[in-house]
């Protein structure tokens, strides 16, 4: 099973146990995996075409999204630890120690997904 569905899948279950740290990294993870499978701004295939030759019709707008690799989709939730354990060791005061406790847990939620896959 992939890494993007285990996590999808884990979800619901992190929002029936109330445990908002796993509810926040996952929801945080998987909108960017979406942003990453999003078309290229520039990629608009109609840019200079007036518009009486322009297409019409029911999805004529749409375009095809990027489909990411395991190793892709690795490598954004890596990301998205750097990012969050960064940000936890920038909150050095103790005003922000909940917050940046808040940030280790949630990295810790998604390094246990990798971890899975790994051992897969």
């Amino acid at each position: 099973m992939s890494l993007r569905v285990r996590m999808r899948q884990a979800l619901p279950e992190a929002m029936r146990a109330r445990d908002k740290a796993a509810v926040s990294a996952l929801r945080s993870a998987l909108a960017a995996l979406d942003n990453a499978e999003a078309v290229p701004a520039g990629a608009a295939e109609l840019r200079g075409v007036s518009v009486e030759e322009s297409p019409v019709g029911v999805g004529v707008t749409e375009a095809a999204r990027r489909e990411l690799s395991e190793r892709e989709t690795a490598d954004i939730v890596r990301r998205e630890i750097a990012e969050r354990r960064s940000a936890a060791a920038e909150l050095t005061s103790a005003a922000h120690a909940g917050h940046a406790a808040r940030l280790h847990e949630e990295a810790a939620v998604l390094h246990r997904f990798l971890d899975e896959q790994a051992a897969q």
